[in-house]
């Protein structure tokens, strides 16, 4: 659990403290000891939090049958009421406690607090002599101003601290759900920027590739077949459909294919050196995140050149992480150019990949682990990145 969790946990769940304290008397057993924790309410601190935490997980996957059915207990257990549900906006997705007989009615009178988003409570009506749930607290589920659902504490009788509590407790549900809002607005910014590259690398590489291999069909066909065959590699990787993550290893194997190809074309133009230390190999960084750094490494070094053009590619391991140095000797770029091209302000033929490369590294892992371009006109260009061996949510 990290520390910004913590302080933004207290700040949702301590207001509730003392309801969740006095409520949970009357179903959890008495603590044996306090060793170690203090006082009464420090405990009852702990304890809180420990069950917030165990809460939250589920609900950072979304509002659904099973991340409901995975965080009810838990929600209970924080206001320690006799049931707790929570519903979306058409039925109840999961029921923790007793008097689940109640849902028809529950949903009944959602309509009301769904529409307004506000709080509600009300008596349930029962003809069940032993059902101790007769009073319910309705605290709507809210995202970006827009319901998405509601948390519906049920007590034996009205309680002002009840209706506190669930308030409170139903913010900090809500704001897991907003969480998990903006992953998947992430994870979806992160497969539009993907598909960008894929339709940069797809049409003139593929035609060019094909063209190349198409030349030594009836002069070489053992080297066209050795050519097909790393282009079949090469495309297969770059279009699988799962994974925003990779390793360095099957990176550099993409790569190593894409070279290959280039090499068929150019023939002595263009050379290659690779010096790859083999500790950082199984390093993961986003996927379709160094070829694109590659590709622009062989289209600016031979672009504009009639001679040969040089190409080093070196992955070391620099403690905690690792730096990875991808150096062209070719035309190179206007400084002020480059600085365009990243701050999205300009978009020449083929600038997407340094741009959408320095973006994703940046989105992954902070502003720290953006691209270091080094070039100049006619100096070729120099591009540095450093991979944490180590991130949390990256595997």
């Amino acid at each position: 659990m990290t520390t910004g969790f913590l302080a933004g946990l207290c700040v949702a769940v301590l207001p509730v403290l003392a309801a969740g304290f006095w409520l949970g008397r009357r179903t959890a057993p008495r603590p044996k000891s306090h060793v170690g924790l203090g006082t009464p309410v420090e405990h009852a601190t702990f304890q809180t939090l420990h069950t917030a935490s165990l809460a939250a997980p589920p609900l950072r996957a979304g509002l659904t049958e099973e991340t409901a059915r995975k965080s009810a207990r838990r929600l209970r257990s924080l206001l320690g009421t006799d049931a707790l549900c929570l519903t979306d906006e058409r039925e109840v997705l999961a029921w923790d406690g007793v008097g689940g007989h109640h849902r028809a009615e529950i949903m009944e009178k959602l309509a009301g607090p769904l529409e307004s988003g506000r709080g509600e409570a009300f008596r349930l009506t029962c003809d069940t002599p032993d059902c101790p749930v007769r009073w319910a607290v309705v605290a709507p589920l809210t995202v970006d101003d827009r319901v998405h659902g509601a948390l519906v504490a049920c007590a034996p009788r009205e309680s002002a601290v009840l209706v506190r509590a669930a308030g409170e407790v139903a913010r900090w549900v809500s704001v897991q759900l907003e969480l998990a809002d903006l992953d998947r607005s992430r994870t979806r910014l992160i497969e539009a920027e993907i598909k960008a590259l894929r339709a940069q690398i797809s049409p003139h590489f593929i035609f060019n590739s094909l063209a190349v291999i198409a030349s030594f069909v009836r002069t070489d066909p053992e080297r066209a077949r050795e050519l097909l065959l790393e282009f079949a590699d090469f495309t297969r990787y770059s279009f699988r459909r799962h994974g925003d993550f990779t390793t360095l290893a099957d990176e550099l194997h993409a790569i190593d294919h894409y070279l290959a190809l280039v090499r068929a074309r150019f023939g002595t133009r263009l050379s290659v050196t690779l010096q790859i230390a083999p500790e950082v190999l199984p390093v993961t960084l986003p996927f379709l995140c160094l070829q694109p750094l590659v590709e622009n490494a062989v289209k600016h070094g031979l672009e504009g050149k009639a001679d040969k053009c040089h190409i080093s590619i070196t992955a070391q391991d620099a403690g905690a992480e690792a730096l990875v140095v991808i150096e062209d000797d070719g035309a190179g770029m206007d400084p002020e150019l480059l600085r365009r091209i990243l701050a999205g302000e300009e978009s020449p033929s083929g600038g997407i990949g340094l741009s959408n490369v320095d973006d994703r590294l940046r989105q992954v892992y902070g502003d720290d682990y953006g691209l270091v371009i080094e070039t100049a006109v006619g100096a070729g260009m120099k591009v540095t990145a450093r991979l944490p061996k180590y991130q949390p949510g990256v595997h």
